[in-house]
């Protein structure tokens, strides 16, 4: 497996404000059992927090990657020669085109705390979906590995 010359790998972690939100889950919980004594309190406060962590890290897991003349981004594998010009998408435009500009048939690994993304057409005549959205904290980069990986795989 050939690598793209310029690879790229981007994980879409969870804001760090979601993580005291997992912990004030963790002591509501602790509230919630503290008529039942302090053992229950005590297990409620670590097993929500635990619980509302794992959410939280599970949501945040997502990773976009170009390599080998793939753009991998969460489930989604699309060789990059099936893959047209990409557009960065700056705060609001990326609003506009997860809403009212939306097409239902695109592809969208959406995270609403990145307030970048970068939409790429998809030009292969066989797949429906017209165009995938990728929100990233980085899309100039991902634009240009994408950019470098099609002119790698067109070369080879």
């Amino acid at each position: 497996m050939q690598l793209s010359a310029s690879p790229y790998e981007e994980r879409l972690t969870a804001p760090r404000s979601w993580w005291l939100i997992s912990f004030l889950v963790g002591v509501s919980l602790a509230l919630i059992l503290l008529p039942f004594g302090t053992l229950p309190m005590l297990g409620g406060l670590a097993g929500g927090t635990a619980a509302a962590a794992v959410v939280v890290s599970a949501y945040g897991s997502v990773r976009i990657r170009v390599v080998g003349g793939h753009l991998i981004a969460g489930d989604a594998k699309i060789p990059v020669s099936a893959l047209g010009e990409a557009e960065i998408l700056d705060a609001e435009e990326a609003r506009a085109w997860r809403s009212y500009k939306a097409d239902p048939r695109c592809f969208m690994l959406l995270r609403a705390y990145i307030p970048g993304a970068l939409r790429v057409d998809v030009t292969d005549p066989a797949d429906p979906t017209p165009y995938v959205f990728l929100s990233t904290r980085e899309p100039q980069r991902l634009a240009q590995a994408l950019q470098a990986a099609r002119d790698t795989t067109g070369a080879a």
